[in-house]
């Protein structure tokens, strides 16, 4: 039988602490529930934008508003 690999460390996206990504870690890939609601806060409030075209008036893809 092999030994269990060591637990990996990644630098959380909020804080770029060490944080532990192993399923032990309810908040992966973040170090805590603290870094990991501000970064869901970050894009609630648009903070965080996906780049992209406004799609035109006439897109046939654009439900209308009627």
């Amino acid at each position: 039988m092999t030994a269990p690999a060591a637990a990996r460390r990644v630098p959380c996206p909020g804080c770029k602490g060490p944080a532990l990504y192993d399923p032990s870690n309810r908040w992966r890939p973040f170090c805590s529930e603290r870094c990991r609601s501000a970064d869901l806060g970050a894009w609630a409030s648009e903070q965080f934008r996906v780049p992209g075209d406004a799609p035109s008036d006439d897109d046939p893809n654009v439900p209308s508003a009627h």
